[in-house]
């Protein structure tokens, strides 16, 4: 299996699960909002900022999937690894609000990480390798 099929696998992956959790969020936050690691929620109607949380993710997802479709491999790494900041914010979110250390580290932490690796694979796989000359250099006599 060649590097641009894991690529491409393990990018689909993160699209797929940053899409499926935003419309999470937006279809029914008072039943998702538990998962993401903090220990308290707003009192009253706070849905409305639940929400705002899923479209952020919708959008990251269309933007990554966008980049995947169109053939944009170099922009996908790059939008990988400036993605992955909003994860690892979420992640310090929850630590600094005494939230769960498991799920601030094992989905948040854990996420940013496996994006950022994917991200510089992509990068990796589309390096550009210079070119050797195609005729040799004049040798001294």
């Amino acid at each position: 299996m060649s590097l641009k099929t894991i690529n491409t696998v393990l990018a689909t992956a993160f699209i797929l699960f940053i899409l499926w959790f935003g419309t999470e969020y937006i279809l029914s936050p008072e039943t998702t909002a538990p998962s993401f690691g903090l220990p308290s929620w707003p009192s009253g109607d706070g849905d409305g900022f639940l929400i705002i949380k899923g479209i952020r993710d919708v959008v990251l997802a269309l933007v990554l999937g966008i980049l995947l479709v169109t053939g944009h491999r170099r922009a996908l790494g790059w939008a990988l690894l400036v993605e992955a900041l909003a994860a690892y914010g979420d992640m310090t979110n929850v630590l600094a609000h005494h939230g769960s250390v498991a799920t601030a580290l094992g989905v948040h932490g854990l996420t940013a990480t496996l994006m950022v690796a994917n991200g510089l694979l992509i990068m990796r796989e589309t390096r550009k390798v210079a070119a050797a000359p195609e005729t040799p250099a004049p040798q001294p006599a």
